[in-house]
């Protein structure tokens, strides 16, 4: 770690191993939204859930070659810089913000939702004050050198793989018979208004939640610029995202609709996960799933805070951010993003305070816009920049810019679908208020350092 002095800058320290980034990736796509959030997508659309797993899983494997190709092209760039030298200053600006909005909401509904699975334990305990004593922990971890924030991510993402894989076991032996028990798997998954139980509506509007569980697997964009070896870690990562979609998400729905019905999943309760075993009857095995259940909604604010204060540091070396969130701690820490970014997790936890029975459900909504845009700014900007590569990197997407362009056309029309449905009203008029917001201050902010160069970091 360099520290200011006379002609020396203040950087982050490269302190991320390859395993760090590879269980980051991971990591980044198992959290709130499959956990919690899976009950709300079975109550929209049934076991036709699946399907929108599996397309937007597509989408994701676009938007994350899209994103690795850009980084291999221009290395040491994280997200924030690529926007930059696509774009210009306005663009990068707005793209940076609304990806910080993003990912600190995301963070606050992970803290929520850890104390919600507490609350499992302790029912008489406050939301509040749970989710507050979930984020003074992962606070504490961040103070820390990236080297150990890893570290705890790495263990935390095994814990939470580990608990899936678990599931998966127990669940296939269940719909098999090896384990007994009263499901009847095909009357549950097509016996209760069979597998479209809400039309071909209902799964469209359940994309908003699964985009929302979706986003944070382009972390590994943020982590270019602390990591060791990226340009031979990233190319793996990529080529395992649709396997780990098939893993993380669509097995585990459809364990869950065969030993239970669909209708009968509580949204507001305990976790899917942890209602299944308890249909079952298997004893012990639901508090143990709740105790994974809330290393692994750490783990995903874990990695809230590291993107929510990473991005900011970026977003200062360009002069559109507060410069005091570059102050760095001696081991490389930028405490000054650290704070930004937990003053408003206090304001997270103060409305879980007021609204304790809806504030998880009406935030889990905006992200999904806010992922949605990142996403087409990402495969947008690896359009306008391909032509400026000095050398085609040898992992890059294929059949361009047909790919890309089906990419965000698909995203495109997602978004356009969030929009003009009035069930997502309130996440609507919120995102358009921010974008409202980000546009005027991308006007007022003055560029005050220059458009990065491929070797700026």
């Amino acid at each position: 770690m360099m520290r200011t002095t006379e002609g020396k800058k203040e950087t982050l320290k490269r302190g991320l191993l390859p395993r760090h980034i590879m269980f980051m990736a991971m990591a980044g796509m198992i959290g709130t939204g499959i956990f919690k959030g899976s009950g709300d997508t079975l109550n929209i659309a049934g076991p036709s859930v699946t399907i929108a797993y599996l397309i937007c899983g597509l989408i994701l494997f676009i938007v994350m070659v899209a994103l690795a190709e850009l980084a291999i092209a221009y290395p040491g760039m994280n997200i924030q810089h690529l926007m930059h030298k696509a774009f210009g200053f306005r663009v990068s600006i707005m793209v940076g913000w609304l990806y910080w909005i993003n990912w600190m909401l995301v963070t606050i509904v992970e803290i929520l939702a850890a104390g919600s699975f507490l609350q499992y334990w302790f029912p008489h305990a406050p939301l509040w004050v749970l989710a507050g004593l979930c984020g003074l922990f992962i606070v504490g971890i961040n103070l820390f050198q990236v080297s150990l924030y890893g570290e705890f991510e790495f263990w935390f993402a095994g814990i939470k793989i580990a608990a899936i894989i678990v599931f998966i076991i127990l669940g296939l032996l269940i719909l098999f018979g090896i384990i007994p028990s009263p499901a009847n798997p095909v009357k549950n998954i097509f016996g209760y208004g069979g597998f479209f139980p809400h039309g071909f509506g209902g799964m469209i509007q359940a994309f908003l939640v699964v985009i929302f569980s979706y986003g944070g697997s382009e972390l590994i964009g943020l982590t270019v610029t602390e990591a060791k070896d990226v340009e031979h870690v990233l190319p793996k990562v990529i080529k395992s995202v649709v396997s780990r979609v098939a893993m993380f998400y669509i097995l585990p729905i459809i364990i869950i609709c065969g030993i239970m019905p669909w209708n009968s999943v509580s949204a507001t309760e305990s976790s899917p996960f942890v209602q299944v075993f308890e249909t079952v009857g298997l004893p012990g095995v639901p508090h143990l799933m709740n105790f994974v259940l809330l290393t692994a909604v750490l783990s995903a604010a874990n990695s809230g805070i590291y993107a929510t204060t990473r991005t900011l540091y970026a977003m200062a070396e360009r002069g559109e951010a507060p410069s005091f969130v570059r102050k760095l701690s001696k081991s490389g820490v930028p405490l000054g993003g650290l704070a930004l970014t937990t003053s408003f997790l206090v304001v997270g936890v103060i409305m879980a305070y007021i609204a304790p029975g809806q504030i998880i459900n009406q935030l889990m909504s905006i992200p999904g816009f806010t992922v949605c845009l990142v996403w087409i700014a990402i495969c947008t900007a690896e359009l306008k920049l391909r032509p400026t590569y000095e050398q085609l990197p040898f992992f890059k997407i294929v059949g361009f810019p047909y790919m890309t362009i089906l990419g965000i056309a698909s995203l495109s029309a997602i978004f356009l679908s969030f929009i003009i449905n009035s069930a997502n009203r309130v996440g609507t008029l919120t995102s358009l208020v921010i974008m409202a917001f980000l546009v005027t201050v991308s006007f007022v902010v003055k560029q005050t350092k220059p458009a990065p160069n491929k070797n700026q970091s």
